[in-house]
């Protein structure tokens, strides 16, 4: 008997209990995750281990995935960078320069919406918005 791995199960499975954001910021990914940090208090910090890495026309693209934890929580929040040399992540959301994922624990619309004003305050962000399940069209390239 052959067991056939259910891709798009595991995709939905990793979006349970999931809120993406969408920003646009063109500036540096360090110099974005440290205004977050200090200004939001988060601690997002660079985790190589959970890089995509992602093949497309015999080239390889590595989209780094920053990493912040919530404390006497299971809530994780990550940073993707969603460029890397002209390919794009989600490239049906190929304007935003960030996808800011919250997971493992489920975030309020208060707090999504404390975490979208915070953030559109910072120097360098043009906009911020939520986006849903239904227009990532992309899932599995999110997946680590």
């Amino acid at each position: 008997m052959k067991l056939k791995l259910n891709i798009d199960e595991l995709n939905e499975d990793f979006f349970d209990d999931t809120r993406l954001l969408g920003i646009i910021a063109p500036i540096k990914s360090h110099q974005f995750c440290l205004q977050l940090n200090n200004q939001l208090g988060h601690q997002f910090r660079l985790n190589p281990a959970i890089e995509i890495h992602l093949k497309k026309k015999e080239r390889s693209y590595y989209f780094s995935i920053y990493e912040s934890k919530e404390p006497n929580s299971f809530l994780v929040h990550y940073l993707y960078h969603n460029h890397c040399d002209g390919e794009y992540l989600l490239p049906e959301f190929r304007h935003m320069d960030f996808l800011w994922l919250t997971k493992g624990d489920f975030v309020d619309d208060e707090k999504c919406n404390w975490i979208k004003q915070t953030v559109k305050a910072l120097n360098g962000v043009q906009m911020v918005a939520e986006l849903t399940n239904e227009q990532i069209k992309n899932k599995g390239n999110m997946v680590f």
